[in-house]
């Protein structure tokens, strides 16, 4: 459940998985906190001297508290907040969500590669996203400015997703689940893991949800069905994953298609009438990593991504008032770095990084009679160079120094530094101070698409991309053999903020209209006990405004509390996850969203079924009715969310 257990591997239905869990408590908290992660600097180094208030997520996590999507993993974590619009999820972080953005301040990696696609930028974490939750091993989050390692998006952190292995699969797998609404979902996989070093990974998984009609009092009247929207809040999808690995070389490709039924009529949509969104993701990533000499290596990744958007939606009475709306996202790349710690205490990564968008289409049209509104083609190409150093200085101090240089079509030259100042008080107490700054180019959608009527937008091609600074204090203390408390202390400052807005002819169009501050501490902790029960909680305080008119931003609550436990019961013959997650009230366009607590059970067991592992999830367990502030092209000011549900698992390993 936290970076100090992330080495417990995959998600496995063993009784040998609870003895390896129950070794893992016992070892020293020395070792404990040395896991290692990469995703704050590229520097493979503990957790503990990443440059950020890094947290990680293991495949044990997933399991005992039943998270379906990726989402639900990030809930959990301090000062992350989801909202969502039964949709899209989108994902806050310290106070800032802003109406009309689809999660393109946050960096998404799968296995260190980015997936946030051409022309939305958009990081997909709901049903959307294109991975098996059953496949991930664990999530690395790193919070604050990222851009100096990785460029654009990274303004407020890096997710980055790490997928199991043929080691932690070990042979065939399948997986069935049913629910409330009428989920149903169902997956194949098959990991081998091979003496001379190979790996495979094979997996495919469907899922279907035929959802609940719903009541919204903003559409009651006779020619409306009285609100209630019939049969539109289905969700469907299919995910494919393929990975190989062998000596310094791996190759991995996935494919995610979902379509959702969209049921609270959006930017001017007619209420009850079909409208549906259907995200389909592919990529293709190779990577080579070798060591040339002990003090040099050297690693490559080449990469592919595709994604493609469909909506259809009526605007109007009859069959001839059907619109079609969608892009076609294309983009490739690669990136080449060094890393050189021959120097002592000196740990160095040199690189460089080259991508193009191939395809930035976007594409909009009436069916009948056939009328296309917009038939937009775009492409740019990005190139970036970065450095990194982690230098030991004398009496206990670190300094993490990294800097990158990106120059893009669109958004012309960005400079990116970064500087973290680590001081070890004690071998139990860590003090960080952490300066960056960061930037987003503004993405196809909000620069091209051009549509008239309802629901319409208006392009700005004249967007600049914006920037945000941030300067934060990290106090670290490992607690007892297994424990971890941390204290941030951050602020940060956004300019040139890219804001939808609604033009006199009561379009919509995106520009560089604010600059927003907000300044908040995260107080986390985590414990494992030696008999298998573990725990986390946070608490998170902001304040978010508009730095020119001092108005508190849209969606930002002021206080965010989170629990998390796990408990063995029944002489660990099964396990209890519950979590819980208290949200304060935020506002919306028109009033306000009240807060709310939100509480999940799920009870699991490895000894019920021989080689199986069968859990029973209550999400919502009192059954509390609470809403999210909804986006600019919503009637709604707030979008109620989902009311109690169950879901029963099994997951079988041959």
């Amino acid at each position: 459940m936290s970076a100090a257990f992330a080495a417990t591997e995959g998600v496995q239905s063993s009784d040998a998985e609870q003895r390896s869990e129950a070794e893992l408590a016992a070892l020293p908290l020395e070792t404990l906190m040395q896991v290692t992660i990469s995703t704050a600097t590229r520097l493979e180094q503990p957790i503990v001297d990443a440059p950020a208030a890094a947290v990680v997520l293991t495949a044990a996590d997933i399991r005992d508290f039943g998270w379906k999507t990726l989402a639900d993993a990030l809930a959990s974590l301090p000062g992350l907040y989801i909202s969502y619009d039964r949709t899209y999820a989108y994902l806050g972080a310290r106070g800032f969500q802003r109406p009309g953005d689809y999660n393109s301040r946050f960096l998404l990696l799968i296995d260190g590669v980015r997936t946030n696609d051409a022309v939305y930028d958009q990081a997909a974490i709901g049903t959307d996203f294109p991975l098996d939750m059953d496949l991930v091993e664990r999530i690395e989050y790193v919070p604050g400015s990222g851009s100096a390692v990785y460029g654009s998006n990274a303004l407020f952190g890096i997710v980055n997703v790490i997928t199991r292995t043929g080691k932690t699969l070990q042979g065939p797998e399948v997986a069935v689940a049913v629910g409330s609404f009428g989920e149903k979902k169902a997956r194949a996989s098959y990991g081998w893991h091979g003496s001379n070093g190979a790996d495979v990974v094979l997996s495919a998984s469907s899922y279907v949800r035929s959802g609940q009609d719903l009541y919204y009092p903003e559409f009651d009247t006779p020619d409306q069905n009285h609100g209630v929207a019939q049969g539109l809040d289905y969700d469907r999808a299919q995910d494919f994953l393929a990975k190989f690995a062998y000596g310094d070389f791996a190759f991995s490709a996935g494919y995610g298609n979902r379509k959702k039924g969209a049921p609270d009529a959006p930017y001017g949509a007619m209420f009850n009438t079909p409208f549906s969104t259907n995200d389909t993701h592919s990529f293709i990533n190779g990577t080579f990593s070798h060591a040339v000499t002990d003090g040099l290596k050297l690693a490559t990744q080449i990469y592919w991504g595709r994604y493609d958007y469909r909506s259809s939606s009526y605007y109007s009475p009859g069959p001839s008032a059907q619109n079609i709306d969608g892009d076609h996202a294309l983009w490739y790349g690669a990136d080449v770095h060094a890393t050189y710690t021959s120097i002592p205490k000196n740990k160095m990564v040199l690189g460089m990084e080259y991508m193009r968008d191939a395809r930035r289409d976007q594409y909009n049209y009436n069916v009948d009679p056939y009328a296309v509104l917009l038939d937009d083609h775009r492409s740019s190409n990005k190139v970036g160079i970065y450095a990194e150093d982690e230098l030991q200085l004398p009496a206990n101090f670190s300094l993490n120094a990294g800097l990158r240089y990106d120059q893009e079509t669109v958004s012309g030259a960005n400079l990116s530094p970064r500087l973290a100042l680590a001081y070890k008080v004690t071998s139990n107490d860590t003090l960080k101070l952490v300066y960056g700054r960061a930037y987003r180019a503004p993405n196809a959608y909000e620069l091209y698409y051009s549509v008239p009527g309802p629901g319409g937008q208006l392009s700005n091609p004249s967007l600049k991309a914006e920037h945000i600074t941030t300067s934060e204090f990290i106090y670290e203390r490992q607690i007892g053999r297994a424990g971890r408390a941390t204290l941030s202390l951050f602020r940060y400052d956004i300019r040139d903020l890219i804001s939808e807005t609604t033009d006199s002819s009561g379009l919509y169009k995106f520009e560089n209209l604010n600059r927003a501050e907000a300044k908040g501490a995260e107080l986390s902790y985590e414990q494992r006990f030696g008999w298998g029960a573990r725990i986390r909680a946070s608490y998170s305080w902001q304040i978010a405004h508009d730095a020119d008119s001092g108005a508190v931003l849209q969606n930002s609550p002021r206080h965010l509390a989170k629990l998390n436990a796990v408990v063995p019961v029944f002489h660990n013959a099964a396990l209890i996850g519950a979590e819980l997650q208290c949200v304060a009230s935020r506002l919306a366009e028109q009033g306000h969203a009240p807060g709310y607590c939100l509480g999940n059970v799920t009870v699991g067991s490895s000894r019920l079924i021989s080689h199986a592992n069968l859990s029973f999830s209550i999400y919502n367990v009192t059954n509390a009715r609470y809403a999210d502030p909804a986006g600019p092209g919503f009637t709604q000011e707030t979008i109620e969310q989902q009311s109690r549900t169950f879901l029963l698992k099994l997951v079988y390993g041959f």
